[in-house]
């Protein structure tokens, strides 16, 4: 056991490894752990979960329940997190007789989206003009001319938000007080609408021993705030703004003292500017191609990081695209539809990945499939002809 918060160094194979949360980057992590020979628990209350479903152990309890953190620590040499709003006060706890990658004070930072920009800016990392609203008598403090220097905007609650929810789009004041009175004035962060060319995520690892690994720059497509495609290399990304993007999320990994997996999501402004977005502690969506594209994926990255392995080689070796499969595919209308497995299980760039989720919801991530071919071209013609035929809206 390791009452400390720092690595043990190495845990070899054969050791049992732990993770909150049971969704399906908990399940990739699992199948990429047992590949490596390492058993896993996964804690999580849902007796189907898509990682309680593969892993060696499940643990079906509350996220919070001390009994369980403690039985999760004394089994584990090592535990990880697949989601950030597992309470940072169970990873606290946990690390009192464990190794807890990322740290507890990592994920509370990316919990909340007022300390996190505060974090990045702090770091030396643009982030967008924006305005903290941490309580109505906040907002009813707040002169008009204070609120109409961040409009248009987009109003979003500092916590608990992801995937678009949380936030609502404001044109102007009376928009502002009136959103933030839906949003049940909570802590907000009104930030301002910038003119968006397009947006990218950095993946890095980063290990114990202060080394790092970063994946090529990623460009992604979101519809209704949720990411619908990724392609990689960043087609659009001139060699200057790559290395920048790179150099800015090792930079606030490194003042993180961050170990594991990380994503940054930047947005590219239309005159070139580069503003960090967000954070992600753990892997990441837009990383999902890795598993199909790179010599090692970022699953496997999260367990040569928290076991103190060292890290794989980030080398793409093919070009890549990647679509986020949602419940709304298994739907035409009000009518349930078989999506086109078989179609797509014939093309040759396609891999699909579901995620053993029984019940197909619009919204519900239940899968992505990746697509490699010789060209990012291909790759990336080949996940538009599958769109098509799946039914995704891209636009």
């Amino acid at each position: 056991m390791n009452p400390h918060n720092s690595p043990i160094s190495p845990i070899l194979p054969g050791a049992w490894l732990g993770m909150v949360g049971g969704g399906q980057l908990g399940r990739m992590f699992c199948f990429a752990a047992q590949s490596m020979g390492y058993r896993v628990a996964v804690l999580d209350p849902d007796e189907t979960s898509p990682a309680g479903a593969v892993a060696d152990r499940h643990i079906r309890a509350a996220y919070d329940d001390r009994a369980a953190l403690t039985e999760l620590g004394r089994l584990c040499a090592a535990v990880s997190t697949e989601f950030e709003n597992v309470p940072s006060a169970s990873l606290e706890f946990l690390a009192s007789c464990t190794f807890v990658s990322p740290a507890a004070s990592c994920v509370a930072i990316a919990q909340d989206r007022v300390a996190e920009k505060r974090f990045i800016a702090a770091a030396g990392v643009p982030v967008a003009p924006h305005v903290v609203i941490e309580s109505p008598q906040a907002l009813a403090a707040l002169p008009d001319e204070t609120i109409a220097a961040v409009l248009p905007g987009i109003l979003k609650t500092a916590r608990l938000g992801y995937d678009g929810k949380g936030q609502v789009s404001v044109r102007n004041v009376a928009d502002v007080r009136n959103a933030y009175a839906s949003l049940s004035g909570v802590a907000c962060v009104l930030e301002k609408r910038m003119p968006l060319k397009y947006e990218v995520s950095v993946l890095i690892a980063r290990g114990g021993d202060g080394k790092s690994a970063v994946f090529p720059l990623a460009q992604n497509v979101h519809v209704n705030g949720i990411l619908a495609k990724t392609v990689v290399p960043a087609p659009d990304a001139a060699d200057s703004l790559v290395a920048q993007a790179q150099d800015a999320a090792l930079t606030i990994a490194a003042k993180l003292g961050y170990v594991g997996v990380l994503c940054v999501e930047f947005f590219v402004l239309e005159d070139g500017t580069l503003i960090a977005n967000e954070m992600a502690p753990r892997p990441h969506n837009s990383g999902h191609y890795t598993v199909d594209a790179c010599a090692t994926s970022q699953f496997e990255q999260q367990v040569r990081a928290m076991t103190g392995m060292p890290l794989g080689d980030t080398r793409q070796h093919s070009p890549a695209a990647m679509l986020n499969l949602l419940g709304d595919i298994w739907f035409d209308g009000d009518k349930a539809r078989a999506p086109a497995w078989t179609e797509v299980a014939a093309m040759p760039a396609a891999r699909l990945h579901l995620y053993g989720k029984e019940e197909a919801r619009r919204g519900r991530k239940m899968g992505h499939i990746n697509f490699t071919a010789a060209t990012l071209e291909e790759a990336r013609t080949a996940a538009r002809d599958c769109a098509r035929m799946l039914h995704i809206p891209l636009d």
